[in-house]
């Protein structure tokens, strides 16, 4: 992702301010959520005898729903689409994602994104600059939960 529209994002998403070397970390914390997402939708596809990895397989909820809608209306001012196209391109397991699910994907990771701006403000509410700490209990209570 672009340092400046990463920047960017994480200004209007929540009032922070995030440097250029958070950039990898939240890649990296993009990549995983979403091939997360796509291991449970393909067991859940499996489950259901199809070999294709539907969007109603993976398994969104409604706060996760509810920061995708959040994401669409930032997205509008930032642009950021094509920008979380390219992050969310991952590769499958053993199966196929159809056309709506792969089309889906920027749209999950601009959700996972606004509700990870979201969490450090719950984390640390007076802090705009997330540190290494905050990062890591949000990427803890993420896992925890995704």
């Amino acid at each position: 992702m672009g340092t400046v529209k990463f920047q960017q994002f994480f200004r209007a998403a929540a009032g922070l301010q995030v440097d250029r070397n958070d950039v990898k970390r939240y890649t990296d914390f993009i990549d995983d959520k979403i091939y997360d997402l796509i291991l449970i939708g393909k067991a859940s596809a499996k489950a259901n005898l199809r070999d294709v990895i539907e969007p109603w397989d993976l398994p969104i909820t409604k706060g996760l729903q509810e920061s995708i809608h959040r994401f669409e209306k930032l997205d509008e001012e930032i642009e950021l689409q094509s920008v979380l196209d390219q992050l969310a391109a991952r590769p499958p397991l053993d199966m196929a994602l159809s056309e709506a699910t792969e089309q889906r994907l920027p749209l999950i990771a601009g959700g996972l994104s606004v509700a990870l701006a979201h969490t450090f403000v719950t984390i640390e509410p007076d802090r705009k600059n997330p540190g290494t700490a905050e990062w890591n209990i949000a990427f803890d209570i993420f896992h925890l939960l995704l």
